[in-house]
């Protein structure tokens, strides 16, 4: 089994930093792509950033300048450091995953959601 684990999230003030940060543990062999999406309530999800296995990055127009994804291929880690966060940031952050397992099947797995909150 492989999960995605995503300790972290909480409440800052505009204007502060956060850092969020998604482990992936199991049956893994090799993850091809790292991902935050994120969903405020009425809304749907979206994409914040990735990171592909060859260090290819994207972000969302509305993070750009502020948030850096980044990821440790050692500990399966995906990070995502969020900085100048505006009350408009405040969603559930989710991780997601397309990696293969130990047994050669390819899948997307999503983590459980950590809530970020950004006071005015």
């Amino acid at each position: 089994q492989v999960q995605l684990v995503e300790p972290g999230g909480g409440l800052v003030q505009a204007g502060g930093s956060l850092r969020l940060s998604c482990a992936a543990s199991g049956s893994i062999f090799s993850i091809n792509y790292l991902a935050w999406y994120r969903q405020a309530p009425g809304k749907q999800r979206e994409l914040v950033a990735s990171i592909t296995n060859s260090n290819k990055i994207n972000y969302a127009d509305s993070v750009k300048g502020r948030f850096t994804i980044s990821r440790d291929n050692a500990k399966n880690t995906v990070y995502l450091q969020m900085n100048s966060l505006t009350p408009e940031d405040t969603a559930a952050y989710y991780c997601n995953s397309d990696l293969r397992d130990k047994l050669g099947n390819v899948r997307n797995y999503w983590g459980q959601g950590t809530q970020v909150t950004v006071s005015s």
